[in-house]
Parts: structure tokens; C-alpha cells; sequence
């Protein structure tokens, strides 16, 4: 059995952790919205349609926010469509997707979902066939009280008081040919620019997310966000960053990995945003909004298969496997140890699509494997992180080197004077004893262990088997004076809350 040493400090924190970090993503897309969300026929449908059973698990999850309505459905999307009476909203193609797009959800109805979920609104605007004016006038209807235009149509349809959304992106992957309306770094710069001038105009304390890049490996990373910067440093909050991994070559170990490519992604951008900042002898700092994260790869090829113009159709419907969850663990991990400057997560997606949770059209929801990591770190990872100093044996893999075998992250929770370690082991052959050492903490309690192991690595949630994979309750934690010794199990996703 290989041994492990961790090292924590009460003094060493890295940040408060913005509760935001823990945020979603729901997208015209799929079967994200119709049957995932609403579905006016379902048996626990509410007066609005929307599914009830979908709620509870969402609330368990207490999502702080969620991003809307898009996604690559964004750079095409009219917002004015998806407000005012629903049988006069136009049914329209959506070309990101390929699908038939019927608007019985828009924005009134989203708002008042997340409000029902505990949740708000991170929206997005349309800078791919649209621009200023366009999104300035959706700032108008969201956030204006009354006596214009826009405000007192949001009032005509039914809703007298403001949304009061506070976080708006400025479009979305801009830097990718696959976007509609596809923008160089200089031309989305540019109208970034001028948009969100009139946004703030309208509402002075809205918080504005700029597009980085789609991904590391993208042909104009990193220029594409130092360009980007360059006109937006005086305007913009965040800029943000996307990335999905998958184990495509069935390759476990390059795959466990991948969290490292998350933390090297991180640190580049984070080394623009200073450069620029420098650059602007400006003494704004520029966060990062991480607004799509996850593993993504099971349904390609049914997707690529999958006959276009329908509506609601089953796109990007991965059902995820133990591994899966064990690389969201790690993900989760690498998004808090840069809680000092990842201030906005958002896992992508909530519902149906590359998503925690599943249903079935008029039957059941479905916990997915993902589910539980994300479900655990977001509700008992609140409070402030620590700084982990990890000594662990190290393997390469084919695309990776000196990958730990073990990773860790602390959250203290000092108005609960709670200690939360989260861990993983990416051994798959041995379980690891891990000693904890723990600065500054006096009169440790063990409060709960779980921990999250199967001997199937390609072992999934189905409707047919919704329990497969379920973490598990233990109790064998040493504790002695400052030091907590446990066994993190091969394979394995690992939670100790522990009190003080």
C-alpha cells in the first residue's frame, strides 16, 4: 500500500471561495430545456410545467448560478422571440444545433425557474449576428424598473419588478469558427467593447464576462485573450474560460490527468490578464469566469448521427462512467485551488445535456455518476480554501508527466468551525494510507467520511439501475492530537468533514 502526506494550514489560505465557483449552465440545446427542465406533461409538472423532481435534485446541488441561454445556441438567438404571449412566439431553426427551436421558454420563464431552483441568472447576449444595441435593449427589459420602452414591455408581459440579473457574458466562444458570427480577436474585442459601454450604461452594476478562448489548444491561444483584453480591460470583470476532456483511446491514466491540463490552462490565463493589466498600468483585476467545464465524449458519434430539425432532440447525451466522475473530482480540485482568481464555474451542462442529471421523457430523474462530486464539493465546499502541500509518489502518462497520484484541497468553514478535506487517488492498482497534518487546528472532530469507489471503472447510472454507482458512508479516520490518518482506495473520490 503506497503512502501519502498532506499538509494543511489554518494561516495558509488561498481565498475565500466565491459560491459562484459551484454555478451551472442550461442551454437551448437538446433535451436541456424541453422534457429536461419543462415539461408541461410530466406528472410532477408544476403550474408553470416545469418538473418538480428535476427541482429537488437541483436544490440539493444549491446551484448559486446558472448561465443562459447559451452556449453556440446564443450567436443566433432573437431574445425578443422568446418573450410576450407563447402561442404568438415564432418557431425558428436554430443552425448551432440543427434543431427546431419553439420558444415556450425564453427569458421571463427561465428567471423565474432559477428562482424557484434557489438559483440566478448568468445571461448571455447574442454578439454573433447581433451587437449593442441588441443586448443593451435585454439589459433595458431585465434591469430597468419602469417608464421605457423595454421595461414597460417586461411589465406588459407580466412581470412588474426588474430581474436584477448581475452577471452578463459578452457572447460566446467567439473565437471559433464554428460559432455563428465568428469574430477575429480584434473584431470581438472591438464590439465587446462598445457593448458592454452601453450595457453598463443602462445599469451600472452589472458584472460583464468577456470571451477567451474555447480551449488551450486552440490556434490563438493565448493572443486571443490578450488581444481580447486589450479593449475590454476597462469594461470586463472576467473572461472566460472552456474545456472538456474525455478518455477517448481508453487510456485511463492520461485521462485521470487531465485536471493538470485544467490548472496549466488557468495559469496561462491568469499570466495574460496580469500582463494586461500591467500593460494598462491599470489596478483593475481581471477574474476568471470557468463557464464550461466537464468531461464530454460518450455521444459524439451518435451526434454526428443524429437527423437534423427536430425539436428537443436527444443531443449530447453522455451517460458517465466512474472514471468520468473521478476526473470532475479533479476538476473540482483544480477550480479551488485558483479560487484566489476562478471566481464564476459553471459545470456544463445541468440537464440531460453532458449533464449530472438525466430524465426520462414522463418518467424518472436520474443522479449520474458526475453527480456526486459535484453535488458534495458544492454543498460542504463554502467557506475559505487552504493551501494543500501534497507529497505523493508520481506516474507519467502518455501526454502528461509528474501526475500525483494523490490531490487535495481543504475548505474551512469558520462560522461552522468546519474542516472539509476533498481528495482522489488516481492510483488504479493500489490504495493509498494518507497522513494529514493540520496547523492550527485544535479539538479535531470527526464529523463524516464518504467515499466514492467501484470496481468498475466503466460502471454507470441508467434508468434501469439508477444506484449503481453511489458513494459510500465510513468511519475509519485516525485522529491524533493535529494528524488525521485515512485510506484514500484506489480509484477513488474522497470527502472528510471534520470539526474544530
Amino acid at each position: 500500500m503506497k503512502k501519502a502526506k498532506i499538509i494543511y494550514n489554518q494561516d495558509y489560505s488561498i481565498a475565500k471561495i466565491d459560491n459562484r465557483i459551484y454555478g451551472s449552465f442550461i442551454e437551448h440545446l437538446g433535451r436541456a430545456v424541453y422534457t429536461g427542465i419543462y415539461e408541461p406533461d410530466h406528472p410532477s409538472a408544476d403550474d408553470m410545467g416545469f418538473r418538480r423532481d428535476v427541482f429537488e435534485i437541483v436544490k440539493e446541488i444549491n446551484v448559486p448560478i446558472i448561465r443562459y441561454p447559451g452556449g453556440n445556441f446564443v450567436s443566433g438567438y432573437r431574445w425578443e422571440d422568446g418573450v410576450g404571449p407563447v402561442e404568438e412566439r415564432p418557431i425558428r431553426p436554430d443552425l448551432a444545433w440543427r434543431a427546431i427551436e419553439p420558444n415556450k421558454i425564453g427569458t421571463n420563464e427561465f428567471v423565474e425557474w432559477a428562482k424557484r431552483a434557489n438559483s440566478e441568472v448568468m445571461m448571455a447576449v447574442n454578439l454573433g449576428t447581433r451587437g449593442p444595441e441588441d443586448a443593451k435593449n435585454l439589459v433595458e427589459y431585465c434591469n430597468f424598473e419602469k417608464g421605457t420602452y423595454y421595461s414597460d414591455l417586461r411589465r406588459k408581459h407580466g412581470y412588474e419588478k426588474p430581474h436584477n440579473i448581475k452577471v452578463w457574458c459578452l457572447g460566446n466562444e467567439m473565437d471559433g469558427d464554428w460559432q455563428i458570427g465568428h469574430k477575429t480577436a480584434e473584431e470581438y474585442g472591438r464590439v465587446a467593447h462598445e457593448t458592454a459601454k452601453m450595457m453598463k450604461w443602462v445599469d451600472p452594476t452589472i458584472e460583464l464576462v468577456a470571451c477567451g478562448s474555447s480551449g488551450r489548444g486552440m490556434p490563438t491561444f493565448p493572443q486571443w485573450e490578450a488581444t481580447v483584453l486589450e479593449h475590454t480591460y476597462n469594461d470586463v470583470d472576467y473572461i472566460s474560460l472552456h474545456t472538456y476532456y474525455g478518455n477517448y483511446d481508453n487510456d485511463t491514466k492520461n485521462f485521470l490527468a487531465k485536471p493538470l491540463e485544467m490548472d496549466d490552462f488557468i495559469k496561462t490565463v491568469i499570466s495574460v490578464c496580469d500582463f494586461v493589466k500591467a500593460k494598462k498600468r491599470g489596478k483593475k483585476t481581471i477574474n476568471i469566469s470557468f463557464d464550461e467545464w466537464n468531461v464530454w465524449y460518450h455521444s459524439n458519434e451518435a451526434d454526428r448521427n443524429m437527423e437534423p430539425w427536430m425539436e428537443a432532440p436527444p443531443l449530447l447525451e453522455d451517460i458517465y462512467t466512474f472514471e468520468d466522475a473521478i476526473v470532475v473530482g479533479g476538476m473540482l480540485i483544480t477550480l479551488l485551488k485558483h479560487s484566489d482568481r476562478v471566481k464564476i464555474a459553471c459545470q456544463a451542462q445541468l440537464v440531460n445535456v453532458i449533464a449530472p442529471i438525466f430524465t426520462v421523457k414522463g418518467g424518472p430523474v436520474i443522479k449520474q455518476t458526475i453527480y456526486y462530486p459535484y453535488m458534495y464539493t458544492s454543498v460542504f465546499g463554502r467557506g475559505t480554501a487552504l493551501m494543500p502541500i501534497i507529497h505523493s509518489e508520481k506516474y507519467d502518462s502518455k501526454e502528461i508527466t509528474d501526475v500525483p497520484y494523490i490531490d487535495s484541497i481543504a475548505v474551512v468553514n469558520e462560522e461552522k468551525r468546519e474542516l472539509v478535506i476533498f481528495g482522489i487517488n488516481r492510483d488504479l492498482e493500489e490504495d493509498s494510507i494518507v497522513e494529514i497534518n493540520l496547523g492550527g487546528f485544535e479539538n479535531i472532530q470527526f464529523k463524516e467520511q464518504v467515499v466514492y469507489i467501484n470496481d468498475d471503472i466503466k460502471a454507470k447510472n441508467t434508468p434501469d439501475n439508477p444506484n449503481n454507482v453511489i458513494p459510500q458512508k465510513r468511519n475509519d479516520v485516525k485522529i491524533e492530537g493535529s494528524s488525521v490518518e485515512c485510506v484514500f482506495p484506489k480509484l477513488s473520490w474522497n470527502m472528510i468533514r471534520l470539526s474544530y
